[in-house]
């Protein structure tokens, strides 16, 4: 089991897209697994025969568990080991290939970005530069090697089994972990032509990136609210008239359920409502969806919301921070993730737009619907839910006035934007039928106080209101 995300010790298998037996070639996607952060698909880093799959779907491993073996001879592979939905889950009891330091240094987590589908090695033709140990990590067939194993493993076989745990011999290409080579295949990078600055000569996603324009590196896509393909777990009736179900709690709400009450109990929270009319920047709305500089472009209030929520952080900075506990220290950024709450089958999660406060309208537009095709796709990606440092729960879809939203680890704000509803409202001194909304800010009191959280509230209202201060303020 590969390391699929910073800080990510486990993963449960969702299902398998092989069987022992089956030939699979390098990058093949031949499994999914879900983290705490997203679903993951996993590609392997050989070329062979499959001969055994350790544990059964529904089963949670441990990173660097070994999870399926491929035999990578130019022999017949083995008699295959029982189909995996009757095999026990005890990795320990099967016989694997020692790993010498230098594969097991490969297999070190680094700092790496992470992406959802086919995030591991692309198909290339490129050569990969050889390894100081190279003689020493060349697995050597299990037949070889000692195999003291309990009476409930499988014989061993004698084959080469190359192991799904980031650290296998796929020779040929530079090297690079399979994240890293997703990413620079996303990006258009030739790792070929990146410099390595990693233990070993490996390449980093810090070296692919420094191989890219700025520009392709700041647009990362994140993800709102849609329809997964999968749940999050399957309800288990526990009553026989069915009257009750359990359902397991892992993965992304398991995740959840503790950021927000390690949020809830450690910072004081605060919140702040605003009602006000926001009839003008609906009709700006409709406006800019007949602007050709807009034409092709995603226009919805939620788009001016976000642009007038990072005009707002501009003339309001200290609102743009973190609490440091350890440190004792308040970390201002000067650089804002946008974030977007959204609710999906699996649990919240809370992707972000890197560097939004430097994108201009028809670019945070692209951004945004960049954020919805992925989450339709399924394709939410660890990285895009990192880093985030203010937060936009957009509870009016629902029809709800608003809440009081717990903040996002490690974020000073968020912010709830309410259902947008005709009513009646007071307008040049008559009673008229106006778009009103109420916005609701949940701030951290331990570094955002009351006049801070107030002006910066009163500033996003008062934009909405006469958009016409995106321009005069922005």
């Amino acid at each position: 089991m590969p390391d699929v995300g910073e800080g990510l010790t486990e993963a449960e298998i969702l299902s398998w897209y092989v069987k022992p037996g089956d030939t699979v070639t390098d990058g093949q996607v031949v499994c999914e697994v879900e983290t705490a952060k997203a679903a993951v698909e996993l590609p392997i880093p050989f070329d062979g025969t499959v001969h055994e799959l350790r544990f059964p779907e529904g089963t949670t491993v441990d990173v660097g568990e070994v999870i399926i073996s491929v035999n990578v001879g130019g022999d017949a592979p083995a008699e295959p080991a029982e189909p995996v939905a009757e095999a026990p889950a005890a990795p320990a009891a099967a016989p694997v290939p020692a790993a010498t330091p230098a594969a097991e240094a490969e297999s070190e987590p680094e700092g790496r970005q992470p992406v959802l589908v086919g995030y591991g090695v692309a198909a290339s033709s490129t050569k990969r530069r050889a390894r100081k140990a190279a003689p020493a990590a060349t697995a050597e067939p299990a037949a070889a090697a000692p195999a003291p194993a309990p009476a409930a493993a499988p014989a061993a076989a004698p084959v080469v089994p190359g192991q799904l745990n980031g650290s296998g011999p796929a020779a040929g290409r530079p090297l690079a972990k399979p994240p890293v080579r997703k990413l620079a295949k996303d990006l258009g990078v030739d790792l070929t032509s990146v410099t390595p600055t990693g233990p070993e000569g490996v390449i980093t996603r810090d070296d692919v990136h420094r191989a890219v324009a700025p520009a392709a590196v700041t647009a990362a896509p994140a993800a709102p609210v849609a329809e997964p393909e999968a749940p999050a777990a399957v309800p288990v009736a526990v009553s026989a008239d069915a009257r009750e179900t359990r359902v397991p709690i892992k993965g992304v709400r398991k995740a959840t359920a503790a950021a927000m009450v390690g949020s809830a109990f450690t910072a004081p929270h605060v919140t702040e409502f605003v009602t006000f009319d926001i009839t003008r920047t609906m009709k700006l709305v409709e406006e800019l969806k007949s602007d050709k500089d807009m034409a092709g472009l995603r226009v919805n209030p939620l788009l001016l919301i976000a642009k007038a929520v990072l005009v707002a952080v501009k003339r309001n900075p200290d609102i743009n921070a973190a609490w440091d506990e350890a440190a004792q220290e308040i970390v201002r950024k000067h650089y804002v993730n946008l974030g977007i709450a959204a609710a999906t089958p699996r649990g919240l999660i809370v992707p972000n737009i890197k560097d939004a406060h430097a994108q201009a309208l028809p670019e945070l537009s692209r951004s945004l619907s960049e954020l919805v095709a992925t989450a339709r796709e399924g394709k939410t990606t660890p990285a895009a839910m990192q880093g985030g440092t203010f937060t936009i729960t957009n509870v009016g879809v629902f029809g709800v006035d608003t809440g009081t939203p717990i903040l996002n680890p490690g974020e000073s704000a968020i912010l709830a934007v309410g259902a947008i509803k005709l009513q009646p409202w007071v307008h040049k001194g008559k009673v008229k039928p106006r778009q009103v909304t109420t916005l609701a800010l949940s701030f951290d009191h331990r570094l955002v106080d009351g006049e801070l959280g107030s002006t910066f509230l009163a500033d996003i209202a008062a934009i909405l209101e006469q958009p016409k201060r995106l321009i005069t303020w922005g």
